[in-house]
């Protein structure tokens, strides 16, 4: 992990100078990417151990809950019918998506909808350990997916909003006060909220409990005035360089040589999934008339962890975003055993 960060902060500072959207972000993903895939020796050394991951991401859960503030259940009244697009979009790249891999590609029924469905990507990989053999084939799928997500992002909000709003994003990221700055009492109260709520959503049996036990927790602490979190630099830093670090070491450990008879089928059904939401989210942008990027972080299936953390960085409402993926990781939670055991008899 010493290596990874060490290159990860090294290309995010260089991104920062060079004013480059979500820098230590993109600097992590694509820093590490490079450096594993373009010197193979690195690449059994690279990588963020779990026991590290998950702390970082029950620290996110709590400061994306902390966007749940005073007036959420206001605007919970008006998201409905962005959400309510958002679920049938889900249905139709999901249907469409799952016919062409099982009809026109010859994927097994179960391989298929593990493969198509957007969004959950953590748990769709856990359940084809179970009931297929090629795990792997379901793990590139939504690997290619969130990197794409994850990597054009950052240059749609240079092209649509232009670079001033690039350097704004950076300035908010360095305006964040930071951990030595703040009393002892806030980091106390961060600490409980983030063990506590992941306690809180393994009692739940929440799908991915350590980032929506600690966002449930938080939400609920904000809305009723018990706490009030800031940002922190420092944190919000650590979590871009692994997440975007960790993502970075996946990619350069996937063998294309093996894969690439699979690539072709993982980037038609990327293109295809993004397209779909794409234009959904210039319609609503346009009908609802809401901003479009806020809409695009919505609606786009790129992974809750990466997306929110991308919302954070942009200074936008985190937790419209949040809501958003969290009722499509809810469906998809909810539905998986559902669906997998009709095609058990394949």
């Amino acid at each position: 992990m010493a290596l990874t960060f060490a290159i990860a902060l090294a290309v995010g500072s260089v991104f920062l100078r060079l004013g480059l959207p979500a820098p230590f972000m993109m600097g992590s993903l694509f820093g590490v990417w490079f450096a594993a895939g373009l010197m193979p020796p690195l690449r059994k050394h690279v990588g963020v151990s779990r026991w590290f991951h998950i702390p970082v991401v029950l620290g996110l859960g709590v400061l994306i809950g902390a966007s749940f503030g005073d007036g959420f259940l206001d605007k919970l009244t008006q998201w409905w019918p962005t959400v309510s697009l958002m679920v049938g979009t889900t249905f139709i790249v999901s249907f469409v998506s799952f016919y062409f891999l099982a009809y026109h590609r010859g994927y097994e029924r179960k391989l298929s909808f593990l493969c198509c469905v957007p969004g959950g990507q953590a748990e769709a990989i856990i359940m084809a350990r179970e009931v297929t053999d090629k795990d792997y084939v379901v793990a590139l799928f939504h690997l290619v997916r969130v990197v794409v997500v994850f990597a054009s992002t950052p240059f749609i909000l240079a092209i649509v909003k232009g670079q001033e709003a690039v350097d704004n994003s950076n300035i908010l990221l360095q305006s964040m006060p930071s951990l030595w700055d703040l009393p002892s009492s806030d980091l106390i109260t961060f600490g409980l909220l983030a063990i506590g709520g992941y306690f809180l959503g393994l009692f739940l049996r929440l799908p991915m409990s350590h980032l929506l036990g600690p966002m449930m927790a938080s939400a609920f602490a904000h809305y009723v005035g018990w706490v009030q979190l800031p940002r922190v630099n420092e944190f919000v830093i650590l979590a871009q360089l692994v997440i975007g670090g960790g993502v970075g070491a996946r990619l350069a450990q996937v063998a294309f040589s093996e894969l690439k008879g699979y690539l072709k089928d993982a980037l038609w059904n990327c293109f295809f999934t993004l397209s779909l939401f794409l234009l959904v989210a210039i319609a609503v942008s346009q009908i609802f008339d809401f901003a479009f990027l806020p809409i695009w972080m919505a609606f786009v299936p790129g992974g809750l962890y990466e997306v929110t953390l991308l919302g954070l960085v942009f200074g936008f409402d985190v937790a419209f975003i949040a809501f958003h993926h969290t009722a499509r990781v809810m469906l998809v939670f909810f539905s998986l055993p559902i669906m997998i055991s009709r095609f058990w008899s394949d």
